[in-house]
């Protein structure tokens, strides 16, 4: 097992309850949350520092963008992932979730076609309907090690003279594949060769491990740059999800314009303080990123040694980006939905694998960014769990669809 013991700058245990925190007020005290994507660590100084000054000025008035943001952002892109885009590239978005509807409503009529590949963050699947549009499920390939891949001949012979879009998430939300430029070339491929527009999630982008480097698909070449939505923000990265700040990247003219329109009337610009946060996260982050993804990077292989080791039948396959773990717990035992029996016997709260599409049944969605002492006492208390209901000699069964139900009323990123 991996040595708990990890000192460093992320170790401090923020008390997060009272700030009307989504992620620590949405369950009784004594439940540990594991589950929202946001993580249990402060923000950067350089962003702390900003909004002070900001907020210390005293007046909020309506907002225009800063002037420096685009200039900074186009530099960060450049800086992280060699990827030129000029700044009119750029389009300013209340969050990646308002920007999958976003394309769904610019590229598609309804009954058009858009692919989806479930497991996947489940607003990826609930936006094809909202635009009155069709998911057409190609669901990922699983191998006997966990690991993720795409079926591309099954992927390209489900597009039809109906299908518009294909919707990406990379890295991958929840089952941490970074895919490899290879893959993501036969994805463009297939998208130049059937006419169809990529809408590429890459929000997790800055948690990439192991030596690996991300690659925006839109990256590759002129001909998938000009058919590519991307979808990116600070929130992951630096912890800000709470200041609604996102941009869609979108290089070519006439298909931002078309994602323009949509927006027109119906989606608010970003607030004063989500762009002051923005352009301190792009301009005089990076420090502070890159000792946050090292740290990360140890709780990752933490949870996957402790899992493998202490917690027999819950399975957890190679975790190569993001900070959520995908845990297998088909074979634990486990009566009824794992998200409730860890709910109610670990006081652990995770997300049940089911919303992310029906290839989620009987596995969890865990959050390992937060400091390790509190990590380890999730992960305990899991363990503990299992062990306890393994020595009853009749466990209780509960209700898996009125649980799933409840949390997925609840939950978010």
């Amino acid at each position: 097992m991996a040595d708990q013991t990890f000192a460093g700058p992320f170790d401090e245990i923020i008390d997060r309850r009272g700030t009307d925190s989504t992620k620590w007020s949405s369950f009784d005290e004594d439940i540990l949350p594991m589950w929202i994507a946001d993580m249990d660590f402060l923000c950067p100084p350089a962003i702390l520092e900003a909004l002070r000054s900001r907020v210390e000025h005293g007046v909020f008035g309506y907002t225009v963008e800063p002037k420096d943001l685009r200039p900074r952002l186009a530099e960060y892109l450049e800086r992280h992932y060699a990827w030129r885009v000029a700044p009119e590239a750029f389009v300013f978005l209340p969050s990646v979730v308002v920007g999958f509807n976003l394309a769904c409503q610019a590229v598609t009529r309804p009954g058009d076609g858009v692919l989806v590949q479930p497991p996947v963050y489940y607003p990826i699947l609930a936006a094809p309907k909202n635009a009155r549009a069709v998911a057409q499920h190609c669901p990922l390939s699983r191998s006997t090690t966990g690991r993720y891949e795409i079926d591309f001949d099954r992927l390209e012979g489900m597009i039809t003279n109906r299908t518009r879009l294909y919707m990406q998430c990379n890295p991958h939300n929840p089952v941490g594949r970074e895919f490899s430029p290879e893959e993501l070339r036969r994805v463009a491929d297939i998208a130049v060769r059937s006419n169809l527009i990529v809408c590429s999630d890459e929000i997790h982008a800055a948690f990439v491990y192991d030596g690996r480097r991300h690659t925006p698909i839109a990256s590759l070449g002129p001909e998938i740059e000009a058919r590519t939505i991307t979808l990116t923000a600070p929130s992951k990265a630096f912890n800000v999800a709470g200041l609604h700040f996102a941009v869609a990247v979108i290089p070519n003219k006439d298909l931002r314009e078309q994602f323009i329109q949509a927006k027109r009337g119906l989606v608010p610009s970003v607030n004063a303080l989500g762009y002051v946060a923005a352009l301190a996260a792009y301009q005089d982050g990076d420090a502070w990123s890159a000792q946050l993804v090292k740290y990360v990077q140890a709780n990752r292989d933490f949870v996957v040694d402790y899992i493998r080791s202490e917690i027999p039948g819950v399975g957890v396959g190679p975790i190569e980006a993001t900070y959520l773990a995908w845990l297998d717990c088909r074979d634990a035992g486990i009566p009824g939905d794992p998200y409730e029996f860890f709910l109610r016997e670990a006081h652990v709260a995770t997300i049940p694998g089911a919303i992310f599409g029906p290839q989620g049944e009987g596995f969890v969605r865990f959050n390992f960014a937060c400091p390790r002492a509190m990590l380890t006492e999730g992960l305990e208390r899991m363990r503990s769990a299992l062990r306890e209901w393994r020595d009853r000699p009749t466990p209780d069964l509960v209700d898996e669809a009125a649980a799933t139900a409840w949390h997925a009323s609840r939950v978010a990123g």
